[in-house]
């Protein structure tokens, strides 16, 4: 080397033989043509060519003069850059550069050359890469470590290969640039924390995101150096947990994201880390609490994690986290649960105690996030979670809050369709959550109408077995139901069958000719098919197209034809549902939002397991457990309940599929039913008979014949509800029914004796029914039979003493003969107005007034004292539904006075618990039905007064059902605008306020404790209406209650008492929306209307109208109402020294003997009916 450096002394370059002398004299074309024969020279030699490295050393040295380490032109530099990358692999291990600062000028101008690569489709990309393949290989950059300035050469080489990695590279460059950097790592004496900075950015994971190859590129390089450069990253992590020096990297607000990463990519590389986060996680900072947390969740969560095994102290420390303060910490933890089982089934059991305690925490959120995490592992592996956690889901199906409720109940009907209806798990798992079918019908009896429509796959249950065997196992299934879940399938039944109907009646609208009012029709039967599909607000369009595919598509019409016809079989609605969908359907569009909303009509519309086949292998089950040879027991259900069970199930399909039960072989099963002696088995065959029977006559003439006899001696002498079925099945099936009727009628009304009442009952029932359904065909014996009979000798006599007894109820089997046959007599005069359906004769007159003489007298109408109080609490609800009755018929509800309304009203007060239950129950069973106008909901507002918790929740349930129907009906029915005070719910407080008024309780105007009772009645259904502000509702209250006050009452407006009193519950119902409104004060959306019978015309003049000059509204300034206004009590409680009403449910009876009572004398006050002066006429009708 003596003599190489004599060469270098003399200066002179010697080039490649045919290159010239490379300088600033020539030109850019020039030069990189002679660079390139450099580098190709410089290319083929090796380390072993001493001679030319001693001939080529002071062009090695003239290289890296800063004339072409600068050089504008890139094509010079990448060359030059070429060359000195081979000259340090040619005199390695010895450099020719010995200046420390020209050394660190050339591998920063390399490093510069480098951002070359991240082109890859630049045609110099292939020296880019030469020139990294060979600095890679030969770890040129190591002569760096002596120098000074190391670190910042190593930083900026780092920062360039992570900032041109792009995913046009291939693995070989990926590979050497790893090579490159590993080498810097594993072979210096350390790494500077800038250089592992450099490193670390990558992995945060907004760089991560912006650049895959980096990540990528990072962790290719941690994994290769772990053992290397674990201290560095330790001291990182060191100076930032421990000794919170943030100072020393820009990545410390980075550290937790780091440390997952980390530990994803190689867990030595945290050996000594992780015990430090035992210490953050006790911090009294909340956030970095949450951010450990949510660290730890997913490292312990991650699938081959043995973190939790490896570090118990840690993994119990973070446990101890489910019950942190800070509720973000708390819903992290419950996120993290489901990965946990899922990927870590062993730590169920640490996990159990955690989640029941956050299952009941305060806050919704982590309630629910609780359940999404259950329910989630449940889906993947049900042996993932026990019955504790199962348990927990079930709990919280009864949540407070609905978004909790709604997850717990779609959650288990997952599960359920997983693991019992596809019986992915075996029966083991089916039997551990057989519990699930009761609870995911009871979704019926929630708010929510979308969860009850989404529903119908719990039909598919039945779909893949063979007919006997799906109807075996409905019928077992069924049995099996609680009561609540029953009557939830059976509504399925009914909502299924109600869609078929709709969906028929808009194939027949496509099929007629087309008129003006045709697209109307159209769309107005589309709407109503999507108020039977969830999301109503999406499925209109679909729906709309659908109806379009159905007038352009002829094919799919007759299969939709097929599909809702009656008498669809169940193989045939599987072919056409295959048939539509595959027509709809398109391979190109996987994700189709319309046919996915066919697929749910046709789903819900298509006889899955119901046809005449299943009906008829039905049947036979139940003779089966009749006969005592079913497997009744072995199935673990007793014989009489699978019975009762079964005849339920076919009286519900026979009103649901009708035309299934039309089969020789069903209805003389049926006729066999009615010649048992069970009364059940013999009542569930009549309605079946009623239900199925109309074309009987012209398609079974055999079993006509027969069956007529039947029910002609039931109706004469069988049990009550036989012969009231017997009548209808008469009615229903018979052409010739009044020739029928007349040989039932003419021997019934010659025999009535009140001798004998046991023998009595039966004719009453079924005269009473023949009253209804042909008031005209015996309209003379029947004015004769109510007039003479049934009030005169009847009603009017008391013939056999009650017993003594202190008892308000008693069971129907204890009720005395003569009580029954008064109530068939009254239901008979009822029927028999219902049936004749006008008031001509004034019949409806003397009813009401012989009802409310019942009512008025406490149900001894006679008022001798020889009826028990039992059987007079039986007359009392008798009397108050009949008035109930009458008043779903036009012309009688006409009819009914202010005070008959109010005696009626007060029946919900009654002193026996069990009439105000009954009565409460057909009061909402005709409110429901949009029959009983709209101030018989206000009698419910009286139900603020009752004692018994359970009869307030249930008055306040009804008010809400019932609110909300009125206001589904007029947002579905816009047209009936006309009909707004007979609709609008708001319209029920100027029906509340004058009930209240004329509440026999309410006696002096001034009373504080009896306006107390008052505000709580008024809050009652105040609470209810205002619960949301629709259409600024709060403002026309406010509008309705002084309007009021500009009336005077309209039943006596000539009294002063009861105008002080209408005036006064008006101002304690401003106050009540007052005190609970912010937007009462806005403008009424439209002018209130009175109902003219409760209150005069309104007279702007009156005092008793309280307003400022500015209209506002002035609260009465009264010191009454100053006492009466205090915060009012939860909804429910009772604050009412009431003693009348009895206190005690079902299971017993005895009222308390100190107690006074019903008050006889408040009803007498209102329309006291002497008996001696009831006079009952009758005209002729």
């Amino acid at each position: 080397m003596a003599h190489s450096k004599n060469r270098a002394t003399d200066g002179k370059i010697t080039y490649p033989p045919g290159v010239k002398e490379i300088s600033d004299k020539i030109s850019k074309e020039e030069m990189v043509r002679r660079l390139k024969m450099v580098v190709k020279t410089f290319m083929d030699m090796d380390q072993d060519s001493e001679e030319e490295k001693e001939l080529y050393l002071n062009l090695a040295l003239h290289l890296a003069s800063d004339f072409f380490l600068k050089h504008p032109d890139k094509d010079v530099r990448l060359l030059v850059a070429c060359c000195l990358a081979d000259i340090f692999r040619i005199y390695a291990p010895e450099a020719p550069y010995t200046s420390p600062d020209k050394l660190k000028d050339i591998f920063m101008f390399i490093t510069r050359q480098l951002k070359g690569l991240e082109d890859t489709k630049s045609a110099q990309f292939n020296r880019y890469f030469y020139l990294l393949e060979n600095i890679a290989w030969v770890k040129s950059y190591n002569i760096c470590f002596e120098l000074e300035d190391s670190n910042e050469i190593f930083t900026q080489l780092y920062r360039t290969l992570f900032q041109v990695i792009n995913n046009g590279h291939n693995q070989k460059v990926h590979m050497h640039m790893v090579d490159l950097m590993s080498s810097i790592v594993c072979e210096g004496d350390s790494v500077s924390q800038e250089l592992l900075d450099t490193v670390l950015v990558n992995l945060v994971p907004a760089h991560k995101n912006l650049n895959k190859q980096a990540y990528d590129l990072a962790k290719a390089l941690l994994k290769r150096t772990a053992q290397a450069i674990e201290p560095y990253i330790t001291n990182f992590f060191n100076q930032v947990l421990m000794l919170g020096k943030t100072s020393v990297s820009d990545l410390s607000e980075h550290v937790f994201d780091l440390i997952l990463e980390l530990y994803n990519i190689d867990s030595h590389l945290l050996l000594s880390v992780l015990p430090q986060l035992e210490f953050k996680l006790k911090s009294n900072d909340n956030d970095e609490r949450l951010q450990v947390v949510k660290l730890l969740a997913k490292m312990f969560g991650a699938k081959d994690s043995e973190l939790a095994s490896q570090n118990k102290p840690l993994w119990q420390c973070y446990l101890g986290r489910f019950n942190d303060i800070h509720v973000p910490v708390r819903l992290e933890c419950v996120k993290f649960a489901s990965h946990c089982l899922m990927n870590h089934p062993d730590l169920a059991k640490d996990l159990t105690e955690y989640l029941k305690v956050r299952s009941h925490d305060p806050e919704e959120a982590i309630r629910h996030d609780v359940i999404v995490s259950i329910v989630t592992a449940s889906k993947k592996d049900l042996s993932l979670v026990n019955d504790h956690l199962l348990n927990f889901v079930r709990e919280r199906t009864l949540d407070k809050r609905w978004r909790v409720r709604k997850e717990a109940m779609m959650g288990l009907a997952q599960i359920y369709k997983k693991y019992a209806l596809q019986a992915e798990a075996g029966k083991e798992a089916a039997k551990q959550i057989s519990w699930i079918k009761d609870k995911l019908l009871h979704i019926y009896y929630q708010n929510s109408i979308d969860d009850r429509k989404k529903m119908n796959f719990f039909f598919f249950f039945f779909f893949f077995f063979e007919t006997t065997e799906r109807m075996k196992c409905l019928y077992y299934l069924y049995a099996t139901l609680d009561g609540n879940a029953v009557k939830a399938l059976n509504e399925m039944w009914k909502c299924q069958n109600m869609l078929r109907h709709h969906v028929k009646d808009l194939l027949d609208l496509i099929k007629q000719p087309k008129s003006d009012s045709y697209n109307k029709t159209v769309f107005s039967k589309v709407m109503v098919i999507t108020r039977n599909l969830p999301d109503p607000g999406k499925t209109q369009d679909f729906v709309k197209k659908l109806a379009q595919v159905l007038e352009e598509d002829e094919k799919i019409r007759k299969q939709l034809e097929t599909l809702v016809s009656p008498s669809c079989s169940c193989k045939q609605a599987e072919v056409c549902v295959k048939e539509v969908t595959k027509k709809l359907g398109s391979p190109k569009q996987p994700s189709n939002p319309f046919l996915e909303m066919v697929k749910f009509l046709l789903e819900r519309i298509a006889p899955v397991h119901i046809d005449t086949e299943s009906i008829s292998a039905l049947i036979k089950q139940v003779n089966k457990s009749i006969e005592g040879t079913a497997d009744d027991e072995d199935e673990g259900v007793p014989t009489e309940q699978a019975i009762r069970a079964g005849l339920e199930l076919l009286k519900v399909l026979s009103f649901t599929h009708p035309v299934s039960f039309h089969s020789a072989e069903t209805f003389e099963s049926l006729l066999g039913c009615l010649k048992m002696d069970d009364e059940k088995v013999a009542e569930a065959a009549l309605q079946i008979f009623k239900n199925t029977g109309n074309k009987l006559e012209e398609s079974f003439p055999h079993i006509k014949s027969v069956l007529l006899t039947v029910l002609q001696h039931k109706a004469k002498k069988g049990p009550p509800r036989q012969a009231k079925y017997a009548i209808h099945c008469i009615h229903a099936m018979f052409s010739n029914r009044d020739t029928h009727f007349a040989q039932i009628f003419e021997p019934l009304h010659k025999s009535l004796d009140t001798d004998n009442m046991e023998q009595l009952i039966t004719p009453l029932t079924t005269l009473g029914h023949l009253a209804m359904l042909a008031p005209e065909q015996f309209a003379a014996p029947l004015k004769s039979l109510v007039a003479n009979f049934i009030v005169k000798d009847l009603l009017m006599n008391d013939r056999i003493p009650g017993k003594k007894t202190t008892k308000l109820w008693v069971p129907d089997d204890e009720v005395s003969p003569e009580t029954l046959a008064k109530i068939q007599g009254l239901k008979l005069m009822v029927r028999w107005l219902l049936g004749v359906k006008n008031n001509q004769s004034k019949s409806g007159n003397s009813t009401l007034r012989m009802l409310t003489a019942i009512l008025s007298s406490d149900g001894d109408l006679t008022e001798q004292g020889k009826m028990g109080k039992p059987d007079m609490s039986r007359l009392r609800l008798a009397a108050g539904c009949a008035i109930l009755r009458l008043a779903q018929e036009p012309c009688y509800h006409e009819i009914i006075t202010l005070e008959q309304y109010q005696l009626c009203a007060l029946v919900i007060n009654d002193e026996c618990y069990q009439v105000r239950q009954a009565f409460a129950q057909k009061l909402h069973k005709g409110l429901c039905r949009l029959r009983l106008p709209l101030e018989y909901l206000a009698v419910f507002t009286l139900c603020a007064k009752d004692p018994v918790k359970e009869r307030r929740a249930h008055a306040r349930q009804c008010l809400v059902k019932n609110i909300n129907l009125r206001r589904e009906y007029l947002k579905q029915h816009a047209a009936v605008s006309e009909k707004l005070i007979s609709l609008l719910p708001e319209y029920v407080v100027p029906y509340a306020i004058h009930l209240l008024v004329h509440d026999p309780d309410y006696v002096k105007v001034q009373d504080i404790e009896q306006l107390k009772d008052i505000k709580e009645a008024l809050w009652f259904v105040l609470e209810i209406l205002m619960a949301k502000n629709e259409n600024n509702s709060h403002a026309f209250i406010r509008k309705m209650v002084e309007n009021i006050k500009q009336t005077k009452d309209g039943q006596c407006p000539d009294d002063p008492k009861i105008n002080e009193k209408l005036y006064t519950v008006c101002d304690v119902a401003m106050n009540i929306v007052i005190s609970k409104s912010t937007t009462y004060s806005l403008e009424s959306p439209k002018d209130p209307v009175l109902p003219a019978r409760y209150f005069t015309q309104p007279d702007k003049v009156l005092n008793c109208c309280r307003t400022s000059r500015t209209g506002k509204w002035m609260p009465k300034a009264a010191n009454v109402l100053g006492a009466v206004n205090k915060p009012l009590s939860a909804t429910g409680k009772m604050q009412t020294k009431l003693s009348r009403m009895e206190t005690i449910s079902n299971a017993s009876s005895n009222s308390n003997p100190s107690s006074p009572g019903r008050s006889k004398g408040r009803l007498v006050s209102q329309t006291h009916i002497h008996v001696s002066s009831l006079n009952y006429k009758l005209g002729s009708v």
